[in-house]
């Protein structure tokens, strides 16, 4: 019996009593019978939520002791990170696909069924999204509004994009257009018809192959010890090494690439190898007159004499060496707007405005990505007229206005260009997070970067040797903060005793392994595009 026909019966009831009574008397008769049937009736309904309950079993989040493991999958299932709080490995994609698909069939509404987690279900697209918020519109058009904050977010490569699917968990009833609701868990989807869907799915089917140590393995890029570069390389199973001025001082091309060679021999997963090749005061190859004729000139300088055109041109002839020598991915170009030649960094900027300097940034994005060179900007959210974090803390007092209006803008300009890597800086930025370095900043790295700017790609830290961070905690608990706020990569010189920092933290559980799985997924993604695999 529907609840409209229960409705219908109970008014024809009352009726038909009226009239067989026809005095005031047979009222209270007529009380009694219609309490009676309203009891009748909720025990129906309850009875039919309960056999719907057994019929369909858990709504649209399995349990943790369901959860099928990347160990226990079959050789032709797709796994992507889980999508449930808690649990340890990656679970299907296809599963979480035809989670999604399920849901869309419910109702997205407050009285539906809830799971056994105590989670109602509303998929969708993201109609709209803001700092703290994100707007679903379902499938029947309904819009719903969802807090962010505090919500697993599961996001693979797509983030808050508009028009992408979207699954929200959540507890307690809609509200209608009315104030955002708490969500659980955040599954942003790949659609299907995204050109790097398949590249996706290549570097989770290798996820789910990897180890945990594998996996810790590839979120360090290293400075290249002095010596057994290759064995380390091997045994702590690095993502990368950032070679300096005297990993090449006095080499020839001949030797720089049977250096490289030898690390990537000696790594079952082949690495990124890095290099800060600037131009103007930060070369690292180019002061090796055997490695090239003359260093490479600053932005500034190459400005001056051929405008953008010969920026360009720099670019490409400077990606070209660093291919033919074997390295894949140079830290630059720096976005950090100054227009003072008394700050630390304007020597190393394009030391124009805002503007400027995100032409600037475009400008050697885009040639970087037609030559295959992975692309870093730095050094988010931008210096500005502040001291090296090489040497000491830094605080940075600007307003919130000034990175908005100015800092942020050439950044903004390489994501649209599609820059593959953002480091973040040490500084301590007042006005986002006044208690941590951005580096170390939960604020930094999903509000700022991943929720407002739409950042999808590799977020690494700056060298976490560096004064600027060391005095906030230990290396090892540094190591363990960089990556539960958001660093996919980090930066580093004490690899040895902070990926096993990591790995202990992960075994504990202060690290979910989702965290690390997405990361992994973020750094192999990018392998696949350049090449590297």
């Amino acid at each position: 019996m529907s609840p409209e026909d229960i409705m219908n019966s109970t008014n024809n009831t009352n009726n038909d009593v009226k009239r067989a009574n026809g005095k005031k008397g047979g009222t209270a008769f007529a009380v009694i019978l219609i309490l009676v049937v309203i009891v009748v009736a909720a025990a129906v309904a309850v009875s039919m939520l309960d056999n719907k309950t057994a019929d369909d079993g858990s709504l649209d989040t399995p349990d943790t002791e369901s959860v099928t493991t990347a160990a226990e999958e079959p050789a032709d299932t797709t796994s992507s990170p889980t999508t449930e709080p808690d649990v340890d490995d990656t679970a299907s994609d296809e599963t979480s696909a035809a989670t999604a698909s399920e849901s869309k069939d419910s109702e997205p509404a407050g009285d539906g069924e809830l799971n056994e987690q105590g989670y109602y279900t509303v998929s969708g697209i993201i109609k709209d999204a803001a700092m703290h918020t994100v707007l679903v519109e379902a499938e029947d058009g309904t819009e719903y509004p969802f807090h962010t904050d505090g919500a697993q977010i599961i996001t693979g490569l797509t983030g808050y994009i508009l028009g992408n699917p979207v699954t929200v968990y959540y507890t307690g009833e809609l509200d209608f257009g009315g104030s955002p609701l708490a969500s659980k868990i955040i599954v942003y989807d790949l659609p299907e018809n995204n050109p790097d869907a398949q590249i996706y799915r290549r570097a989770l089917d290798m996820v789910a192959t990897m180890s945990v140590e594998q996996r810790v393995g590839q979120m360090f890029i290293a400075r290249c010890p002095d010596e057994d570069a290759a064995r380390k390389a091997s045994q702590y199973m690095l993502g990368g090494y950032i070679l300096y001025g005297e990993d090449f001082e006095n080499k020839s091309r001949e030797e720089v690439k049977s250096m490289i060679d030898e690390y990537q021999s000696a790594s079952d997963i082949p690495m990124f190898i890095g290099v800060d090749e600037e131009g103007g005061t930060v070369n690292r190859i180019s002061v090796n007159e055997n490695l090239r004729d003359e260093p490479f000139k600053s932005p500034q300088e190459l400005y001056e004499e051929g405008g953008f055109e010969l920026i360009a041109s720099d670019t490409r002839e400077k990606c070209k060496l660093l291919k033919d020598l074997g390295i894949n991915l140079n830290f630059a170009p720096v976005c950090d707007v100054s227009t003072d030649p008394n700050d630390f960094i304007y020597p190393r900027s394009f030391g124009a405005d805002a503007h400027s300097t995100s032409e600037y940034v475009k400008t050697v994005v885009e040639v970087m990505k037609e030559e295959g060179v992975g692309s870093v900007l730095k050094h988010f959210p931008g210096c500005g007229g502040n001291g090296d974090t090489h040497t000491s803390v830094v605080y940075d007092e600007r307003p919130i206005e000034t990175f908005e209006e100015s800092d942020f803008l050439p950044f903004e300009a390489g994501i649209a260009a599609g820059a593959d890597m953002i480091l973040v800086s040490h500084n301590v930025v007042e006005c986002i997070d006044p208690e941590s370095p951005a580096s170390l900043s939960w604020d930094i790295h999903y509000d700022i970067l991943r929720n407002e700017l739409g950042f999808e790609g590799v977020i690494i830290t700056d060298e976490l040797s560096m004064e600027g961070v060391s005095e906030f905690a230990s290396d090892e608990d540094i190591a363990v903060e960089a990556v539960r706020v958001g660093n996919d990569m980090l930066c580093c010189t004490d690899f040895e005793t902070q990926i096993p920092a990591v790995i202990d933290a992960i075994n504990e559980h202060e690290l979910s392994l989702d965290t690390i799985n997405d990361a992994v997924v973020r750094i192999l993604v990018l392998k696949i595009k350049l090449g590297i695999l």
